[in-house]
């Protein structure tokens, strides 16, 4: 006869609450620095944070904690926090993974899309090329994150998917400054690489894909190098925190 009692360790299980404040705060400063609105750099203080994004100053706190255990903010004794500067060395290794992990995902979508996928992928193309045309940098860098994880939801490939979605928001991130700089070439070569796709030529797509993304990863490098100067003033560290602002009254 089968036991009628959970065990233990399952029956102390409860369901989980909604989403912690701080991982809101979290999503949303993250979006922030993606989006280069919190640049590299950038001092962040707690107050201004918490006064901008309607919190307390706790969950703020957290949240910065948490980004600088993955690498989006640096917290440094004694001078508060900052948007993470990336090294070339740091771009050039996660667009180089990218790189293999996307021209894969390219050449498995050449023999498993059907006819729906490759319908989407010239929809998110044309809207690409219409944010491009109306200067809408924000809408460009993401509908081209969606082309690229379109393409490798396609390669039916669902551990390449998910290493894709781990670096997705990384390359988001150094793509933004030189979405305009890429451009329309940009969306040319999407344009390619889905015919590649549609015509089952697996050859051509990891071949193209492999030259887009190196396009875009020598860009970044390009952009970083002829904006070093600018962002090393930023990085400069202050000679001493922020004072607080006296009581008025």
């Amino acid at each position: 006869m089968q036991p009628t009692e959970l065990p233990k360790e399952l029956a102390a299980r409860r369901i989980d609450r909604p989403v912690p404040l701080r991982e809101h705060v979290y999503q949303a400063m993250q979006e922030l620095i993606i989006s280069r609105r919190l640049a590299p750099g950038q001092h962040l203080v707690e107050s201004e944070l918490a006064q901008m994004l309607g919190v307390s100053r706790q969950p703020v706190r957290e949240a910065l904690q948490w980004l600088n255990n993955e690498g989006w903010v640096d917290l440094r004794p004694g001078y508060g926090a900052f948007v993470h500067q990336p090294t070339p060395e740091e771009a050039d290794e996660l667009l180089a993974v990218r790189s293999l992990l996307e021209s894969e995902s390219a050449r498995l979508a050449a023999t498993h899309a059907d006819s729906a996928g490759i319908a989407r992928l010239r929809d998110l193309n044309k809207q690409g090329f219409e944010a491009l045309a109306a200067d809408d940098v924000d809408t460009a860098v993401a509908l081209n994150a969606a082309v690229h994880r379109c393409v490798t939801e396609l390669s039916g490939n669902k551990v390449l998917l998910d290493f894709a979605t781990q670096v997705d928001r990384r390359v988001r991130w150094y793509y933004t400054p030189i979405a305009r700089q890429r451009g329309k070439q940009s969306w040319q070569e999407h344009a390619k690489l889905i015919d590649a796709i549609e015509n089952r030529d697996a050859d051509a797509a990891a071949r193209i894909m492999a030259e887009h993304t190196e396009r875009t990863r020598k860009s970044y490098l390009e952009q970083r190098d002829s904006s070093g100067a600018q962002e090393e003033q930023l990085t400069e560290l202050p000679t001493r925190r922020r004072r607080r602002a006296p009581n008025q009254g």
